[in-house]
């Protein structure tokens, strides 16, 4: 049976990314566990004896994620933070890394020298060692994949799911242009922050902003609820429009929930801790079909699609 089709009815295509990521729920059943400890989070949670340890996989592909105009050491530092910035959105601590390579013959070695001492900067930096890793064939195209470990580093993982009508919207950083300013190869990942915001019994949920705060907030809405997003509040890069800053991906900042009614104490911690770091309310969840007036209707923005 030939894996592809020009049937697009009978393509992964035809379901997008979400449908199709609950496909694969159904079609794996009992193998594969609720997150988070299996399909669902930024990171698998793996339980342990001392703790619980957390699993990543992400991937830079040549077209997709990077082009010629990225240096070769960027897109091996960018393969790293991306798996770095899930760790840091479940509040934990990375501790090994693998990283497998499917190569075109003809990718240079000059190139390919520039992607690993990328790695190994990044490696450095954060103290996360490279300790495996795969290389295969593949014409025509480069895939880069890394694998990383991490552990919990404040006695908990922080999960997308737990957020709470009432609760308050923060976002740091600040959202929009991120390919045409270089940022989704220049971020740094929110590690240190999101280890502190674990500690923080006030932060409900958790996740990075990768294909966009339109789409990406989906996952940290709570049942019965939708968000009130106020547009003056979101932090948009120079030149952003709104349009940019809901949908444009790859901002790689920390969303998160907050305890009701804890907001200006909140963010008073918050400035003591980290001052370089802008951190921005942007609204509160309300109760569906309560959104106030002025309130940013979401349904006409939408986030990167995979698929």
């Amino acid at each position: 049976m030939s894996p592809f089709t020009k049937r697009r009815a009978e393509s992964v295509s035809a379901l997008g990314e979400a449908r199709l990521i609950a496909s694969i729920r159904r079609w794996l059943g009992a193998a594969s566990p609720r997150a988070p400890f299996g399909i669902g989070d930024d990171c698998a949670v793996l339980p342990t004896g001392r703790g619980r340890s957390l699993l990543t996989v992400d991937p830079v592909i040549y077209g997709e994620h990077f082009d010629a105009a990225v240096p070769p050491r960027a897109v091996g530092a960018k393969l790293f933070k991306r798996n770095l910035s899930d760790i840091a959105a479940m509040g934990g601590r990375p501790r090994a890394a693998v990283v497998a390579l499917a190569l075109d013959p003809n990718v240079r070695l000059e190139w390919l020298e520039g992607f690993y001492r990328g790695l190994a900067a990044v490696s450095r930096k954060y103290l996360v060692p490279i300790v495996g890793g795969d290389v295969a064939r593949h014409d025509g195209g480069i895939v880069a994949t890394m694998t990383l470990v991490g552990e919990a580093a404040a006695g908990r993982v922080v999960t997308r799911t737990g957020a709470r009508t009432g609760d308050g919207i923060f976002i740091t950083g600040q959202l929009g242009g991120s390919l045409a300013s270089g940022h989704h190869w220049k971020f740094s990942p929110r590690l240190a922050e999101g280890a502190w915001l674990a500690g923080r019994p006030e932060v409900r949920a958790m996740l990075d902003v990768s294909d966009g705060l339109a789409k990406d907030i989906r996952a940290l809405t709570p049942p019965g609820a939708e968000p009130a997003l106020d547009a003056a509040a979101l932090p948009r890069r120079r030149g952003c429009d709104l349009r940019a800053a809901l949908s444009d991906g790859e901002d790689y900042e920390l969303l998160f929930a907050v305890t009701g009614g804890s907001d200006a104490a909140f963010l008073r911690a918050w400035r003591r801790n980290f001052p370089r770091t802008r951190l921005s309310c942007i609204g509160h969840f309300v109760r569906r079909g309560a959104r106030p007036p002025g309130a940013l209707n979401l349904e006409g923005h939408r986030g990167y699609e995979h698929l």
